[in-house]
């Protein structure tokens, strides 16, 4: 007997354009349910998703909370109706909230509120110091990783498939990019300040705080962490890390990797999809992957969800 194990993921903040929630509000209910968390956001998400430009969703505080929504409610899109649930569930850095709410650890308001509270913290801490972030693509990891180090840089997402994200102030990103590392492509990335570094800690605090009013389940699928592409098998756990993972290092080679441990043949990446699909593309070479950008994207998600129910 053929065995598939479907993995769905969510991705970081980044992969938001503008208007990219438009064609999903054709989608019966799927505005009402974007209208109702816009209230726990406190946001106007939908205004976000459809007429808002690049540099208004750019901003830490309105990402965030954007991504988080539109995941979930295409994730509720997806599957309901019976839908058979993944076996494995998995989010890059912002997307981990997605993530804990697809996998039952908190609920989508809930998810919705510490990310308001994320969003927010984050900002205000990337506000202290300029800082930034740049993806470097290619040359020999060893020599990457010595090189952000050798800038004062920190690797805040080890991503995997020739990618390392280097986080810091402009100005040792400037040397950075002065003095790149051998055979490697530096760009930098539409974020609003280094995160997943020390320059975030006051926002670590901040959630924390913000977290212990939640008691949370415990996931009901395999869930992966950011922390170290380990399985988490308790929903406090999982928060208390979620918590941490704002100063920390993203592994999503890790998570990958415990991807491939896991024998998953099937990956679904939730709205706006593309980029966690295309590491895997390069990295779990024959995992079939299916990005969510458009509802023209569901027939092939759900086609790939039947062979989980056929086998």
């Amino acid at each position: 007997m053929v065995v598939f194990v479907l993995v769905i993921v969510a991705p970081g903040q980044g992969a938001q354009t503008p208007g990219f929630l438009t064609p999903w509000l054709e989608i019966p209910g799927l505005r009402d349910r974007l209208s109702a968390w816009s209230d726990v956001a406190g946001l106007d998400l939908i205004s976000y998703g459809t007429t808002a430009e690049a540099d208004e969703i750019r901003d830490t505080a309105v990402a965030q909370p954007l991504l988080v929504a539109a995941g979930l409610a295409v994730a509720e899109v997806l599957l309901g109706a019976g839908a058979p649930a993944p076996e494995v569930v998995a989010g890059h850095s912002v997307g981990e909230f997605t993530a804990a709410a697809v996998a039952g650890v908190l609920t989508p308001e809930q998810a919705l509120g510490l990310i308001r509270e994320r969003g927010q913290a984050m900002a205000k801490a990337a506000a202290v110091t300029r800082t930034g972030m740049t993806a470097v693509l290619g040359g020999v990891e060893a020599e990457v990783l010595e090189t952000i180090e050798r800038h004062g840089l920190t690797p805040a997402n080890i991503n995997g498939a020739g990618q390392i994200v280097a986080a810091g102030t402009v100005e040792q990103l400037a040397a950075f990019a002065a003095e790149p590392p051998a055979r490697a492509r530096l760009i930098p990335l539409s974020v609003a300040g280094a995160f997943h570094t020390h320059h975030m800690a006051p926002a670590v605090e901040q959630l924390r705080a913000a977290a212990a009013g939640i008691t949370p389940a415990d996931p009901k699928v395999t869930l992966l962490s950011n922390a170290d592409g380990g399985a988490v098998a308790t929903g406090a756990e999982f928060v208390e890390r979620l918590i941490d993972q704002v100063g920390r290092p993203v592994r999503w080679d890790r998570c990958m990797a415990t991807m491939a441990d896991l024998g998953v043949t099937t990956m679904i990446e939730l709205l706006p999809g593309g980029t966690l699909t295309g590491l895997a593309k390069r990295a779990l070479r024959g995992v079939q992957t299916v990005a969510l950008k458009t509802p023209d994207d569901l027939d092939a998600a759900r086609a790939a969800l039947s062979k989980e129910t056929a086998q």
